[in-house]
């Protein structure tokens, strides 16, 4: 295998998840439909818990005092979202999406660009944000091997069948945002070392998992939050924690 073998086969996988799931897509009832697309919201919030406790874990708790965890994930969500907010990274990921609907499927009526873009982006928060995603994709690079990744193929392949049944097309755009950001993840690895310690990856970890909280309200149709807009907080939370050791 060679570098990058995961994040081909990741990018793989959600094509042809989403060409399968637009096969049979059509033969599926609204209310079928709708299921399957809550079914998900719960299974994201599922994963989504799971990376919120690395809040807790014993490697992030040592390296600062032990209240700190929680300031780290708070000041970065609340810091990443007035930045992404800023820079409306929601607005611009729904314009790229809408730049791809028109690419891909022209003349397509409002109704269908606007299912598009849902798909889109939907899609691309959760392929491209939580744990398999960010330490995947470095150790990969770092030359520890893509399983972690492979088995991230494997659950976006099937991700992306319910996707497209319920969204469409725009599932399988998001194959775009896993190469791009996945591979520059790689890339990053691969250039840079082992460079986050443990406890910062911890911290990185629980914020993605709260912000994958967010994707999952979406779904649910619980809280439509503006979930790109806090992806800079991703960056802040290592250095939120490098402050906290410092100060430890």
């Amino acid at each position: 295998m060679f570098v990058g073998f995961g994040t081909a086969t990741n990018v793989a996988t959600v094509v042809a998840g989403s060409g399968l799931g637009l096969l049979i897509g059509h033969r599926l009832s609204l209310r079928v439909r709708s299921t399957v697309t809550s079914a998900l919201g719960l299974v994201t919030l599922l994963i989504a818990a799971d990376a919120a406790m690395a809040v807790s874990s014993p490697d992030l708790v040592d390296a600062v005092d032990r209240g700190a965890p929680t300031l780290i994930v708070l000041g970065s969500l609340v810091f990443g979202g007035i930045i992404g907010s800023v820079l409306r990274l929601e607005d611009r990921l729904e314009d790229f999406g809408g730049w791809l609907q028109r690419r891909l499927t022209p003349g397509e009526a409002a109704e269908g660009r606007q299912r598009f873009i849902e798909g889109f982006v939907i899609s691309s928060l959760v392929f491209c944000i939580g744990p398999l995603t960010i330490l995947g994709s470095i150790n990969e690079g770092l030359g520890n091997g893509a399983d972690q990744l492979l088995l991230k193929a494997s659950l976006d392949g099937f991700a992306a069948l319910a996707f497209a049944a319920s969204f469409g097309i725009g599932v399988m755009a998001s194959a775009v945002s896993v190469a791009v950001i996945q591979g520059s993840l790689t890339v990053l690895g691969a250039l840079l070392g082992s460079f986050l310690p443990d406890a910062h990856l911890e911290a990185l970890t629980a914020t993605g998992g709260l912000i994958l909280i967010g994707v999952a309200f979406r779904l649910l149709d619980l809280k439509s939050i503006h979930v790109a807009d806090l992806l800079p907080a991703l960056v802040i939370a290592p250095v939120l924690c490098q402050i906290a050791v410092v100060v430890h």
